[in-house]
């Protein structure tokens, strides 16, 4: 069963036009300085949004301690990083279908073990996540939220990093002291700023206001916002019945919201495109992690 999946999700890749597959993999963070902001939950109906938007898109569950994108999406997966990490199973073989044939990886323990592995074992798992090289337009990391060591890793590595917060003080100042606290590192992340759960959209151009007086003040770069999503009663109850947003309820304000900043983000060029995609990211990471 498992290795008929992994021959599916191999045939689905390569059947793309080669000329589009050697176009680098967009690598996006999306993180957020405090719990409970909706940030996964975002980063799973913004994954959908840009596949709906006609792009290949792989969600990287890459929150250490509350994974949790395949319990959003009401699954339950069975193999992770870790079996990757442990040699049992390939890249391919990790790889879970989610809704409307969402690609993802889910979250887990693995990802600490990253800064254990001999040069033989980084060199294989290296090479295996290789091989999503051009294969995606957009691999998006879920991170863990706060700044742990490996949420800097990812958002370091990343060529942009989209920072959620919400109206509420306790969520901008964290968010304000993760961008201060990685641009303080010199590692030249391109950030993005979204506004959830604002009361309206004045509120939540009101928060982002904020956001990028005091970045452009204190750490003298603008601070762009990707967009707002607004209070929206249908986001808690499609949590509840684990199906995101986007599917259960289409005509929702949040759907439109998220669909909006789907659209806003592919407007908007790609940056540090000489980091090579995934090559680039991979250099990037383990640099860190050593």
């Amino acid at each position: 069963m498992m290795n008929d999946q992994a021959e599916a999700l191999r045939h689905l890749v390569s059947r793309q036009d080669p000329t589009e597959l050697q176009t680098a993999s967009r690598i996006v963070t999306v993180t957020s300085g405090k719990g409970g902001v909706g940030k996964s939950n975002f980063s799973l109906n913004f994954a959908l949004a840009l596949q709906r938007l006609g792009k290949r898109v792989l969600v990287f569950d890459a929150d250490i301690g509350m994974a949790n994108i395949d319990v959003l999406m009401g699954r339950s997966s069975t193999y992770s990083l870790y079996h990757l990490l442990k040699q049992e199973k390939t890249i391919w073989e990790i790889i879970q279908l989610g809704p409307e044939g969402l690609h993802y990886i889910a979250g887990g323990s693995g990802f600490s073990d990253l800064i254990d592995l001999t040069e033989d074992q980084l060199n294989r798992f290296a090479g295996e996540i290789e091989k999503l090289h051009g294969q995606y337009d957009v691999i998006l990391f879920d991170t863990g939220a706060g700044l742990s060591k490996e949420t800097v890793k990812f958002i370091g590595a990343a060529q942009e990093t989209i920072v959620v917060t919400t109206p509420e003080p306790t969520s901008i100042t964290d968010a304000y002291a993760l961008i201060k606290m990685v641009s303080g590192m010199g590692m030249g992340v391109d950030f993005k700023l979204i506004v959830n759960r604002a009361i309206d959209h004045r509120e939540g151009r009101e928060t982002a206001q904020k956001m990028n007086l005091v970045t452009n003040r204190f750490l003298q770069f603008e601070l762009p916002m990707l967009g707002i999503v607004a209070d929206d009663s249908n986001v808690s109850k499609a949590v509840k019945r684990q199906i995101p947003f986007l599917i259960a309820f289409p005509h929702t304000d949040a759907t439109a919201a998220v669909t909006r900043i789907a659209k806003n983000f592919l407007e908007i060029p790609g940056t540090r495109s000489d980091s090579g995609g995934v090559k680039g990211f991979l250099t990037k990471f383990f640099r860190l992690s050593r």
